[in-house]
């Protein structure tokens, strides 16, 4: 006999550590994407995440005998939080076993909220086998992350929520979205909205390297997955619990699968409406809902995403920023040839318009011919694709490297090496460092002020969102130019420094 989950949602004990989260509309995100965009604020809970819930509800339905004997869980993550100050609150003992990798920041957040840390293995595998010695051993009981009925019923209490406080929005609601990793969110949400309102479809949100749960459905049968991407950590699950698999084969409507840059790119959508930075896993539903949208064409539909977690590690936040405009398909990457010649770029930059260049990576290749990368901030795909046909008319040959993986991760960050040419008939390089100020048409004035003829033999630009634009260019100079040249450095009134006798530039580019 399979429990109730309408009852046990209902009956749910999580008040007493979860707050009531907002439904908060995406006002940015709802305009682009033509549908209201809905956030359940589940990363606004005490421990930042939905994880809480289940905890709480699993912990508070304990007799009194196992709740003086303690709990345990093995987690690196926001279930270790939730159990932690679950248990606190409730006055018992919690052991959460962690990998011994595990980052301090996450070791502390637990101990603070009264959790005894155990350190032990290499991977979550090797925690979670220790922590179920320990369980036999200390007669603990093993709060498990997601397959759990009481924890499944816990975070179907955000489903509840969400019906209750949509009726203060207009319209109904279209379809909801969760992030699955092992499923027990998914499985809580979709257990109670279809018992009381079949109509609206819920759908889960998995990333194409992640993907346990779409692969069980499709099978019949749980699929133990060899690896997992580690991006969304909160979300990279290997095994699906069997009940959330029950329940998430029953009632869910479709799994949508999204990548990193999708999920980039939802993580920056929340912020801009909301100010708040959401982890990898926490922006999943969002990324998912885009995706869905997208695929099935809607148009003024409400679709809700819950955004279930806000534990974003800070050193992330770069390579969030780097890849969420390929994410939203706002800057495009190309590889251009260019005419070793004097006016070549200014022709270029021309070509390239009004539109913001955000990256301009070269090294002299040959006397004939210049191998630019370039990236650049498009309004979307159709954009982009134009300006490609664009260059090519006119002489420039394209290659479009937006969706080249080992284009955005490695080459972008590699373009360089010795060019000894570059010095030949009585030729100097000269290696100059420059600051501008970040603003539309600075770019393309340094370039225009530089058109004294003399060729351009390195440059390296990258648009980090800062206040200042920081350029490396080499220059092949005649040493009879000299004052020309000092006098070029003098009218165009940029900070400037000279790298010409740099050893680094000596060791990797002279």
């Amino acid at each position: 006999m399979h429990p109730d989950y309408l009852e046990k949602v209902l009956n749910a004990q999580v008040y007493d550590v979860a707050i009531e989260t907002p439904l908060d509309l995406a006002c940015n995100l709802s305009a682009r994407v033509g549908n209201k965009i809905i956030l359940k604020r589940e990363d606004m809970q005490p421990v930042f995440s939905f994880k809480l819930r289940g905890a709480y509800n699993k912990i508070a339905s304990l007799s009194p005998e196992k709740m003086k004997r303690g709990v345990i869980c093995a987690s690196a993550g926001n279930h270790a939080q939730g159990v932690a100050l679950s248990a606190k609150k409730l006055g018992c003992r919690a052991v959460i076993v962690m990998p011994t990798s595990t980052p301090g920041i996450k070791i502390d957040a637990v101990r603070s909220r009264g959790g005894e840390v155990v350190l032990h293995g290499d991977s979550f595998d090797e925690a979670y086998a220790h922590a179920v010695e320990l369980e036999k051993t200390e007669k603990l009981t093993f709060v498990h992350p997601f397959d759990d009925p009481e924890v499944i019923a816990g975070q179907g209490t955000v489903a509840m929520e969400i019906l209750r406080q949509h009726s203060r929005h207009n319209g109904p609601i279209t379809a909801v979205f969760c992030a699955i990793g092992g499923g027990g969110l998914a499985a809580g949400v979709a257990a109670y909205i279809k018992r009381l309102r079949p109509e609206i479809k819920v759908i889960g949100v998995e990333t194409f390297d992640a993907d346990a749960m779409k692969q069980s459905i499709a099978k019949g049968h749980r699929v133990r997955l060899d690896q997992v991407g580690l991006f969304a950590d909160g979300t990279a699950v290997k095994f699906v619990g069997e009940e959330t698999f029950r329940l998430c084969k029953e009632y869910l409507d479709d799994i949508i699968l999204v990548d990193t840059d999708a999920i980039c790119a939802a993580i920056k959508d929340v912020f801009e409406d909301t100010r708040s930075i959401l982890e990898p896993a926490g922006s999943l539903a969002v990324a998912g809902a885009k995706e869905y949208a997208r695929q099935h064409k809607l148009k003024d539909k409400n679709l809700i995403a819950v955004t279930s977690g806000a534990n974003m590690n800070f050193d992330r936040l770069r390579f969030v920023a780097e890849r969420a405009e390929f994410g939203e398909q706002r800057e495009a990457v190309f590889a251009v040839t260019l005419p070793e010649k004097p006016g070549a770029y200014k022709k270029f930059l021309s070509l390239i318009g009004k539109r913001n260049v955000t990256e301009f990576n070269y090294r002299y290749h040959t006397a004939s011919e210049a191998h630019v990368f370039v990236g650049v901030q498009v309004a979307d795909r159709k954009e982009s694709l134009k300006l490609v046909d664009s260059l090519q008319k006119h002489g420039y040959p394209t290659l479009d490297l937006t969706d080249d993986e080992m284009a955005k991760n490695h080459i972008r960050h590699m373009v360089g090496g010795h060019a000894p040419a570059v010095c030949e008939k009585g030729m100097r390089e000269l290696l100059y460092r420059f600051e501008f100020p970040e603003r539309p048409g600075a770019l393309m004035n340094f370039l225009t002020q530089m058109s004294a003829g003399w060729n351009i033999s390195l440059f390296h630009y990258r648009n980090h969102g800062a206040d200042y634009g920081r350029v490396l260019v080499g220059m092949q100079v005649p040493p009879g130019d000299m004052d020309q040249f000092k006098e070029f450095l003098t009218n165009l009134g940029y900070a400037h420094w000279d790298e010409s006798q740099n050893p680094a530039y000596k060791l990797f580019l002279g």
